[in-house]
């Protein structure tokens, strides 16, 4: 029986190692190493040097570091709600019996999988401001004065995060998709014989029913939204001025262009607190309102 049971065990970790190995090797190690660094003063030429706590108190006295926590933080509290919100629009649109049902799904979730270069450049020729769709259109139904967009200090991050939204929308579409269909038949059967009308399902039904598929898109909307860099780089490179620079391009330029590895380090270090507290304040939340 013992033998059983070992074996068993070795079966097991034999199918757990590689996943295991691979986190230890790309994810673990570089993440220790990174917080050591921090602590340091490093060029990648010469050998580091203990540098103590003086990375973050520079990291508190950056203006380009605080301007970037606050883009940051500005661009996830645009894309995060809006995300969930035309996720979930299109999800309840597309989750009932409509001709070429598969076709409307598949256009809904190809932008998701097409290349980020492409969808950037693409979106920077919408936003153009002299000859771009979006102003000609604006300019037809009599906006004299239409946003400059990205190259604006005031639209460049409007713009940034409506990209994104479209690009990322028909990712957790499937994952709402996903959620509506295991919410049981029965469930609206029975409110209808209640009486209870469409919106009432929807607020007392659906999305009750949708509460753990939410709180997962909520948890990778946050982490993805914080940690937001390839976007930004091709559709403004942070500009105009600062005014689209975050923190996951703070740490590129820090790190791999001016070859401050230990400030780059420890901006990085800040980055994971701030979106580890977020997730755990997230997780304490949830289980609070399932205890109550």
């Amino acid at each position: 029986m013992a033998q059983q049971k070992w074996r068993n065990t070795l079966v097991g970790w034999s199918f757990i190692l590689p996943n295991f190995l691979g986190f230890v090797i790309i994810s673990l190690v570089p993440m220790i190493a990174a917080f050591g660094l921090s602590f340091m003063e490093w060029d990648s030429f010469n050998a580091p040097e203990w540098v103590g706590l003086d990375n973050f108190e520079r990291l508190l006295r950056d203006e380009s570091t605080k301007i970037a926590l606050w883009n940051t933080t500005l661009y996830a509290l645009g894309h995060v709600p809006l995300t969930m919100l035309a996720a979930l629009g299109l999800a309840l649109l597309l989750n009932r019996r409509l001709a070429g049902l598969g076709f409307f799904r598949a256009a809904a979730f190809f932008p998701y999988i097409t290349s980020l270069v492409a969808v950037a450049v693409v979106w920077n020729m919408l936003f153009n401001p002299e000859f771009g769709p979006v102003n000609q259109f604006l300019h037809f139904i009599g906006i004299d004065n239409p946003p400059g967009w990205t190259t604006s200090t005031t639209w460049a991050m409007p713009a940034v995060i409506l990209t994104s939204v479209w690009r990322d929308m028909g990712y957790y579409m499937v994952l709402f998709l996903a959620g509506l269909q295991s919410i049981p038949r029965e469930y609206y059967e029975a409110s209808k014989v209640d009486g209870a009308t469409g919106w009432q399902r929807f607020l007392f039904v659906t999305l009750p029913g949708l509460r753990p598929v939410t709180f997962l898109v909520l948890i990778l909307l946050t982490v993805q939204s914080f940690k937001v860099f390839d976007l930004i780089v091709v559709m403004t490179d942070g500009g105009p001025g600062r005014a689209t620079l975050v923190l996951s391009q703070q740490i590129y330029r820090q790190g791999i262009i001016e070859g401050e590895f230990g400030y780059a380090s420890a901006i990085s270090f800040v980055l994971f607190l701030l979106v580890l507290v977020l997730t755990l304040i997230q997780f304490w939340f949830n289980n609070r309102r399932e205890r109550s």
